[in-house]
């Protein structure tokens, strides 16, 4: 298990917790007591700890090594029904976007999502999640095959942005982003966006469109990383923490700009401290969208979808 700054005492009450227990076990002295004492003051501590968050460390919980993943998703929610399709029909098949048919229930779903690393082979890759230009492209044609046979799309967000590279451009990274925002917006089927971790800028946006955005408790949505923003603004990344706060990344930040439809909670210590439930969690609030739009006509959704995103971003004096 690894540990953040902020949860170091977390990671000292559970190594006495773990301690008192072994001594227990080895000896015959009853410790019963004293274990039920730390745990108190672990629970105690674990709620005081994630109850007062700050932006910054809700970004770093959002990059936790040991959180789970959008296959990891997919996987938990779909079992055996999933079924991975692959290629942009143009460049080649970006290891960074991954997509398919599954099922939820007797549900079918067309899944796509950004996809990260474990280790710093599988990150290679992955490219870090970082999506080229045919990522975005083969998330358009699974899209447009969804609409084709009336299957609902959810999209599971996770980038630190689109890849930025000169051959990414080359191949027209702005282009396949803008167009995959244009045409989401008219997508004929229900879209369910999930962000799962990190929501960076453009990267984020090429298939963050939908007409029910759910955003896990802790993960951030921005047009810009803190880091990055301090970078610009103080040319120095010391001041990522005042950058997170100042950015309103957070998913109470965008539930309240009404950038967002829903917060999906998550267990204490987040998602990566209790993977089921999480899955769980996430697998229940797509079928509950899902039930929201199932019935509307094409051209309801298209509307609805349409005035949504028209709405953001107005505010009266």
């Amino acid at each position: 298990m690894e540990y953040l700054d902020f949860e170091l005492p977390i990671k000292e009450l559970e190594e006495q917790y773990q301690k008192a227990c072994a001594i227990g076990k080895e000896s015959e002295v009853d410790v019963s007591a004293t274990c039920r004492q730390i745990e108190k003051r672990l629970n105690e501590t674990k709620k005081e700890i994630y109850k007062n968050l700050t932006a910054w460390q809700r970004v770093q919980l959002s990059r936790h090594p040991n959180r789970p993943y959008t296959l990891d998703y997919i996987n938990a929610i779909c079992g055996d029904t999933f079924l991975e399709l692959h290629g942009d029909r143009n460049v080649k098949d970006d290891k960074a976007m991954i997509g398919g048919l599954g099922k939820i229930g007797d549900q079918s779903y067309m899944f796509v999502g950004q996809q990260k690393g474990y280790n710093t082979k599988t990150r290679q890759y992955r490219n870090f999640g970082m999506a080229n230009p045919e990522g975005y492209r083969k998330a358009l044609r699974l899209m447009k095959s969804a609409e084709k046979f009336g299957i609902p799309v959810v999209t599971f967000v996770d980038t630190p942005g689109a890849y930025p590279g000169l051959e990414a451009e080359e191949r027209g990274q702005g282009e396949a982003i803008a167009r995959n925002i244009l045409e989401m917006t008219r997508l004929k089927v229900p879209i369910i966006v999930v962000i799962i971790g990190e929501g960076a800028s453009g990267g984020a946006l090429g298939i963050g469109v939908g007409d029910k955005v759910l955003m896990l408790e802790n993960t951030w949505y921005s047009v810009i990383s803190p880091e990055s923003c301090s970078s610009i603004l103080w040319r120095s990344w010391e001041f990522k923490e005042k950058a997170a706060d100042a950015l309103k990344l957070t998913a109470k930040d965008m539930k309240k700009q009404k950038l967002i439809d829903e917060i999906v909670k998550e267990p204490l210590g987040g998602a990566h401290s209790n993977r089921e439930m999480t899955f769980e969690t996430v697998k229940n609030a797509i079928s509950e969208a899902y039930g929201e739009f199932k019935n509307l006509s094409p051209a309801d959704l298209v509307k609805n979808r349409m005035e949504k995103y028209a709405q953001m971003g107005v505010f009266k004096g």
